[in-house]
């Protein structure tokens, strides 16, 4: 944290929402000397779901955003198991049986290694999403957080901001920075509930998540395929299995194509029943199976995007995280891309010296980060068509896949985050930081 004797800055800031975006953005507040509330809807700090990955651009931020984060990221953070794997974000392999193939450019053989896809020094690092919490929440102070908290409306009185809860309580900031998830209330408030970009859209995917203790997941399928990350591609679908808690336990997610690309059911998780997975995987080699067999309490996830809103603010308030731009997972970086923007938006905020400089931090934070947090989303739908074999120009050709998978995730993973902030410190018309 920031040197208790530093003088705070004459504003308060409110943060909506105690996941990782919300958590990062807090401790970026804090320390900057800024002064915060983080309202959470929840009545404690809680994440669902099981593993999630960065790149090297994301671990960067954190150290940025506040070394601390990096420290006790690092304790929990699990990696390939093998040496020479370290490097390898994933090991890429053709995932179902030869006879499948019909058009094949490649031989159509079960497991053939397709690609083998270098992520900086990083390669792959996952964590438990609920223990990467409880590393957030051990930084941030007592009292900087209320429960029970779940903002319906934001709206502007004289110079505040008032904030009015389901619950019918009320509580003023200066500004407002909503991190309330891909169903974000405060991207309803600020591009207006009729708005065209404010819903999220099914991605026309779902995928089926689970858990196997590693232990298990050796036995069924070897030492190499079960503690070192790999991607199995097929038609219409892929399976990724990552090692997570200390190489532990095996987080599997096995995606697959709708086929009407419809989904109706007003809940995203779903209870699964096994055989409908195996039917979505007939036909898929030996490891696939087994890998399904051993998930353990899957559910079914229905993948939803954002589409791109035409901006991140509006006056004093702000958006930020899954609540700007929502992603899929298909390239490991949706998480990493909220805490690139906790990174820029608390420093832009840092040398703000009065609260009529806010909207030009706001503004400059909407500039520098939307385009690059909408091309995300983009190039992650882009991204699952290469693995399930159905975007238009690359097809089935595996060495042209190969080529491309070497290559596409580099302008993800590379950012120079540094460069970024004084390229938004110059729109804001920030000093230069000293």
């Amino acid at each position: 944290m920031a040197p208790s004797d530093t003088p705070k800055k004459p504003f308060h800031i409110a943060v909506c929402g105690g996941g990782i975006g919300g958590l990062c953005m807090a401790i970026g507040l804090l320390h900057q000397n800024i002064s915060c509330t983080l309202y959470e809807s929840a009545p404690a700090f809680a994440e669902i779901g099981a593993g999630v990955s960065f790149g090297p651009n994301a671990i960067r931020a954190m150290s940025l955003i506040d070394p601390d984060i990096k420290k006790g990221y690092d304790k929990i953070a699990t990696s390939n198991a093998w040496p020479e794997k370290r490097k390898f974000w994933f090991d890429f392999n053709l995932g179902q049986k030869s006879h499948t193939w019909g058009d094949m450019k490649a031989p159509g053989e079960e497991m053939l290694r397709v690609a083998q896809v270098v992520a900086g020094d990083i390669g792959q690092s996952s964590v438990h999403r609920a223990r990467f919490l409880d590393v957030l929440v051990d930084l941030v102070p007592d009292g900087v957080a209320k429960f029970g908290k779940r903002v319906e409306k934001v709206d502007k009185k004289g110079k505040k901001m008032i904030l009015t809860f389901h619950n019918g309580s009320t509580a003023e900031a200066d500004a407002v920075i909503g991190c309330d998830g891909v169903k974000s209330r405060t991207r309803q408030i600020l591009l207006g509930e009729d708005h065209r970009t404010t819903d999220p859209t099914f991605t026309g995917k779902y995928a089926y998540r689970g858990l196997i203790p590693m232990e298990k997941a050796v036995g069924a399928i070897g030492e190499e395929l079960a503690r070192n990350s790999q991607m199995y591609m097929g038609r219409h679908g892929h399976v990724l299995t990552f090692p997570i808690e200390n190489g532990r336990t095996m987080n599997v997610v096995a995606f697959r194509t709708k086929e009407d690309g419809k989904w109706e059911d007003e809940r995203w998780v779903l209870p699964m029943k096994k055989e409908d997975m195996f039917d979505d995987f007939a036909g898929w080699g030996d490891s696939v199976q087994q890998i399904l067999s051993l998930m353990e309490k899957p559910d079914v996830w229905a993948l939803f995007d954002h589409p791109p809103a035409p901006t991140y603010y509006r006056g004093c308030l702000a958006i930020l995280g899954d609540a700007a731009h929502a992603s899929t997972p298909h390239q490991g970086a949706g998480a990493g891309q909220a805490i690139e923007d906790a990174f820029i938006l608390s420093n832009l905020l840092g040398q703000v010296e009065s609260v009529n400089e806010i909207e030009k931090a706001f503004h400059a934070y909407d500039a520098i980060r939307r385009p690059r947090s909408q091309k995300v989303v983009t190039t992650s739908r882009e991204a699952t068509a290469i693995y399930d074999f159905e975007d238009e120009k690359l097809g089935t050709d595996l060495d042209l896949i190969k080529r491309t998978l070497e290559t596409r995730y580099d302008w993800i993973w590379n950012e120079d985050l540094p460069q970024q902030l004084r390229r938004a410190r110059e729109i804001a018309g920030q000093r230069a930081h000293l």
